[in-house]
C-alpha cells in the first residue's frame, strides 16, 4: 500500500506525506515494493528483448511463420461482437469456404442467370480453343492374325481374376494383357466379380486370349471356352482339372516388368500355369514402351463392353444427339457424385441440419462399420470443404456451368447413381437446365430392366454417353473420370475436353452470398480456361497411361500418318 493512498496507513495516520524526492529515492531502492507488472506486460517485454537478439529471431521465426499462416488461413480468427463496459466480447469466426451457403448464393445470382437466358450464342460450338492445341493421333501398331494362323508356342496359362467395379476390372484386364505379352503367355480370365460387363453374347464364356509380341507390333488371338474341361488338357491334368489347385502367386502392388520376368516367368515355364487372384494394381505405371503399347492396345482398341450394353448405350447416345440438334448434336455430360454413401464418406455437412447428421451417421456405420468412430478420429466438415474434398451438389454444378457460359438451352446428361434426396437437390439444377437427362429419362423402364441391380452395367451405360459428349465435367475424382479423360484424349486428338474445376476456389465462391455475378463468372471462366489448357497433357513417369495416353499410345499428327499405314482393323474381344 502506497503511503499516499486515500485509505491511509494505520501506523502513519498522523504524519504528513513525504516529499516527492524522498519517495522517488525510496521507490528506487524498494525492490519488489513498486507496482507489479502484469503477465501480458512481462511477455511483451520478454519478446521485445528476444527479438533484438539475433539468435532469438532465428528461434522464433518458425513460430511467427506458423502463427501468420494460421491467421491467413482463417484457422485462428475472431470477430468482435460487442464492446460493453470496456470488455471486448469475441467469438470464433468460421474460415472462408467452410460453410455450405450455396442456396443463398443461388438466390442472389438467379435473377442475373435468368436475364442472360436465351441471349447468349451457342457456347458449345466454341467452348474449346482448338487453335492452341497440337493434334495427336492414335499410332498403335498391331496385327490381326488370319484364320488358322499359328503362333509360336506359349509359355503357359496366365490366369487372373478381374475384381472390383467397372473401371477396376478394366484396369486389371489391360494390365493382365500387358503382363501376358511380356511373359509370352496365354491369358485366361475365368472369373469376373459381381457381373458380366465384359462377357460376350454367347453367354457364359471363359475368355482365352493369346498375346504375342512381334517386334513393335502386338498380335491378339481370342478363343472362348464354355468350361474348364475344354481348356488344354495336359495342363489341367496336372491340377486335377481344378483351376483353384493352380498355385496363386502373391505379387506386390505396382510390380515392375523385371519382377515378372525374374519371379513369375520361371514358375510359369516350370508348371505350365500360374494364377494371380485378385489381379488389381499389380503392374507399375512406369514400364518400357513395348509393355505400355500392350496396355494401349487392350484399353483403347480391343476391349469392348458386352453386346447388350453396347446396343442400349448407342441408342442413348443417339437420343442425346437428337435432343441436342439445336447445338449441332453437342451436349454436356456430368459425373455427379452425390449419392448417399459418397456424401457420408466425405464427412461434409450441407443444409439438412440434425436430420442430415443422423442419416449420415447411420450411413457411415452401415458402410464402414466402426471406421469413423475410432478413438482419436476427428471429423472436421469445415476443413474438408475448405480443402475441396466435399462432393459438389447438383445446385453447385448448375451454378458453375451457368457462370462458365452454358445457357438454359444446353442439353446436359447426368451420370450418377441414386442421388441423395434427389427431389430436393436436383430441383434447382433442372431449373437452370431444363434439357436435363439421366439414364431413367433417356432409356425406357423396359430397356433398363436387365441392368437393374447391376451397378457396373449401369456405369457402363453412363461411361458410353459421357465418352461421346462435347464437354465432360468431373466433380469428385476416382477411376471413372480418370479412364474417361484418357479415352476422350485418345478419341479427340489428344484433348480430354474435360472440365476439372478447382473445388477449393469454388468453396470460397459458394460461401460468399454477397458475391457479384460478374465476379462469379470471371472466376469460373478462369477455371474453364485452365481446364482447356490442361486438356492436352503428356504422361509423367508416375502417372497412369489410362489417363494420359500421350506419347505412348499417340503420336503428333505428322508422325501418326506414317504409323497409321501399319495399322489394321480393330481387334474386338469381349473378355
Amino acid at each position: 500500500m502506497h503511503g499516499y493512498s486515500r485509505l491511509g496507513n494505520p501506523r502513519a495516520a498522523g504524519s504528513p506525506p513525504s516529499s516527492p524526492r524522498c519517495r522517488h529515492g525510496r521507490n528506487k531502492n524498494a525492490g519488489g515494493r513498486g507496482p507489479k507488472q502484469s503477465i501480458v506486460e512481462k511477455v511483451v517485454v520478454l519478446l521485445i528483448s528476444v527479438v533484438f537478439k539475433r539468435r532469438g529471431v532465428l528461434l522464433f521465426a518458425p513460430l511467427l511463420y506458423i502463427s501468420g499462416m494460421l491467421l491467413y488461413m482463417g484457422s485462428v480468427s475472431f470477430d468482435v461482437v460487442s464492446l460493453k463496459n470496456a470488455v471486448v466480447v469475441v467469438r470464433k469466426r468460421s474460415p472462408p469456404g467452410s460453410l455450405y451457403r450455396s442456396p443463398q448464393v443461388f438466390q442472389k445470382l438467379w435473377p442475373y442467370m435468368q436475364a442472360e437466358s436465351n441471349h447468349t450464342h451457342n457456347f458449345l460450338m466454341t467452348v474449346w480453343n482448338s487453335k492452341v492445341h497440337q493434334v495427336w493421333k492414335p499410332c498403335i501398331s498391331k496385327d490381326t492374325p488370319k484364320e488358322g494362323t499359328a503362333l509360336p508356342q506359349s509359355n503357359g496359362l496366365f490366369i487372373i481374376e478381374a475384381n472390383g467395379g467397372l473401371n477396376q476390372q478394366r484396369l486389371s484386364i489391360c494390365d493382365a494383357v500387358a503382363v501376358a505379352g511380356l511373359l509370352n503367355a496365354t491369358l485366361l480370365i475365368p472369373i469376373f466379380h459381381l457381373n458380366s460387363v465384359w462377357r460376350d453374347s454367347r453367354g457364359k464364356c471363359w475368355p482365352l486370349l493369346r498375346v504375342y509380341v512381334k517386334r513393335d507390333s502386338m498380335i491378339l488371338k481370342r478363343s472362348c471356352f464354355d468350361n474348364a474341361r475344354e481348356l488344354p488338357g495336359d495342363i489341367l491334368e496336372r491340377f486335377d482339372n481344378n483351376i483353384s489347385n493352380i498355385v496363386n502367386l502373391r505379387v506386390k502392388g505396382w510390380s515392375s516388368p523385371a519382377y515378372y520376368l525374374q519371379k513369375v516367368l520361371p514358375k510359369l515355364e516350370k508348371m505350365g500355369a500360374v494364377r494371380i487372384a485378385p489381379f488389381s494394381n499389380r503392374l507399375a505405371h512406369a514400364v518400357p514402351s513395348n509393355v505400355q503399347r500392350l496396355r494401349c492396345l487392350a484399353n483403347f482398341e480391343a476391349l469392348r463392353f458386352s453386346n447388350s450394353i453396347r446396343i442400349l448405350a448407342d441408342k442413348m447416345v443417339d437420343r442425346m444427339i437428337k435432343s441436342s440438334s439445336h447445338s449441332g448434336g453437342k451436349y454436356v455430360s456430368v459425373h455427379l457424385r452425390f449419392e448417399e454413401d459418397m456424401v457420408a464418406f466425405s464427412c461434409c455437412e450441407y443444409d439438412g441440419g440434425e436430420e442430415e447428421k443422423r442419416e449420415m451417421d447411420i450411413a457411415r456405420e452401415r458402410g464402414w462399420r466402426g471406421k469413423f468412430r475410432r478413438r482419436g478420429r476427428v471429423i472436421r466438415p469445415g476443413a474438408n470443404r475448405v480443402d475441396g474434398k466435399c462432393p459438389l451438389t447438383p445446385l453447385e454444378v448448375g451454378m458453375m456451368l451457368r457462370g462458365m457460359g452454358f445457357d438454359n438451352t444446353t442439353s446436359v446428361y447426368i451420370a450418377a447413381g441414386k442421388i441423395y434426396k434427389a427431389e430436393k437437390y436436383m430441383a434447382p439444377l433442372k431449373q437452370m437446365f431444363p434439357r436435363l437427362e439421366m439414364k431413367d429419362t433417356l432409356a425406357t423402364a423396359e430397356e433398363l430392366a436387365p441392368f437393374q441391380g447391376h451397378l457396373s452395367r449401369l456405369a457402363a451405360l453412363d461411361y458410353t454417353v459421357c465418352l461421346h459428349s462435347e464437354v465432360f465435367v468431373t466433380t469428385q475424382g476416382g477411376n471413372f473420370p480418370h479412364f474417361l479423360m484418357g479415352h476422350r484424349r485418345y478419341l479427340y486428338g489428344g484433348h480430354s475436353k474435360t472440365i476439372n474445376p478447382d473445388k477449393r476456389k469454388l468453396a470460397l465462391l459458394f460461401d460468399n452470398p454477397s458475391i457479384r455475378w460478374e465476379d462469379f463468372k470471371r472466376q469460373v471462366q478462369d477455371m474453364l480456361r485452365h481446364s482447356d489448357q490442361k486438356g492436352v497433357e503428356l504422361k509423367k513417369p508416375s502417372a497412369s497411361l489410362y489417363t494420359f495416353p500421350m506419347p505412348d499410345c499417340m503420336c503428333k499428327e505428322a508422325e501418326a500418318r506414317n504409323e497409321n499405314s501399319n495399322m489394321t482393323n480393330k481387334t474386338d474381344f469381349n473378355t
